[in-house]
């Protein structure tokens, strides 16, 4: 692989503004792409990364986007297009991950994680689906290990992130041959401005239980994504699980 298998590439990433989102901009920007992020309420977090990635020397551009909603993600695509002039990318990044025992699970919450990790993706792909198909490009959803294996808290991210890895599969067959489509499924991944608040104890425990006896960091998911985007396009369909041996 070059130094930078993206130069003349243009890449679009929704919740790209920081914690893992940030991490894959900055990879794509490395890697020689113009990057354009969509933030929900961050917006002070996404221009600076936008400014992190123009100070890699490439162009970069910050919407606001709500991929919720099919006239936001449609104005977010015709952005990205209209700045860069292409689209070869697209990252599934934004996502809601919180904790609820499921018997007290609300309709309203099952809803909004649905709405934002299996809705959204599907949105944001059909409406980049014209301009990939012109480019060859790519498209890569973040799943998560919850979509692997069941978390008696987390049931309705569980089923959302499943939902997506099920997902990918659909469009890596519809969308064939022209645009490849695949999942990048991070295990328990490090976050220090939030490991206080998650639990020092909580992080100690996922490392013990990892066959790598660590936790995964932003860079092993960032690395992952940068394979499948600018790896052989041959490569589609499929859900890489970066977690560590965590899932074994």
């Amino acid at each position: 692989m070059t130094t930078q298998p993206l130069r003349g590439k243009s890449a679009l990433i929704t919740g790209g503004a920081r914690r893992v989102g940030r991490g894959i901009a900055l990879a794509l920007a490395r890697a020689g792409a113009d990057v354009a992020i969509t933030f929900r309420s961050s917006q002070a977090e996404a221009a600076e990364t936008a400014r992190e990635i123009e100070s890699l020397g490439r162009r970069a551009l910050a919407i606001e986007c709500d991929v919720r909603f099919e006239a936001s993600v449609r104005a977010a695509v015709a952005a990205a297009v209209g700045s860069f002039g292409r689209l070869d990318l697209v990252i599934n990044n934004a996502a809601i991950f919180e904790s609820t025992p499921l018997d007290s699970l609300t309709l309203d919450r099952w809803d909004a994680v649905f709405e934002t990790n299996a809705r959204g993706p599907f949105l944001v792909a059909r409406e980049a689906l014209p301009h990939l198909l012109a480019a060859k490009g790519r498209i890569v959803n973040l799943g998560s290990l919850g979509g692997m294996h069941a978390w008696a808290n987390h049931a309705h991210y569980c089923a959302s992130k499943a939902a997506l890895h099920s997902l990918t599969l659909s469009m890596a067959k519809a969308f064939a041959p022209e645009v490849s489509v695949n999942c990048v499924a991070p295990g328990w991944i490090a976050l220090e401005a939030e490991e206080i608040e998650r639990g020092a104890g909580q992080a100690a425990h996922f490392a013990a239980k990892t066959p790598m006896q660590c936790n995964g960091s932003v860079d092993d998911v960032a690395q992952a994504v940068l394979f499948f985007a600018a790896g052989p396009h041959f490569i589609t369909g499929q859900v890489l699980a970066v977690d560590g041996g965590l899932g074994l």
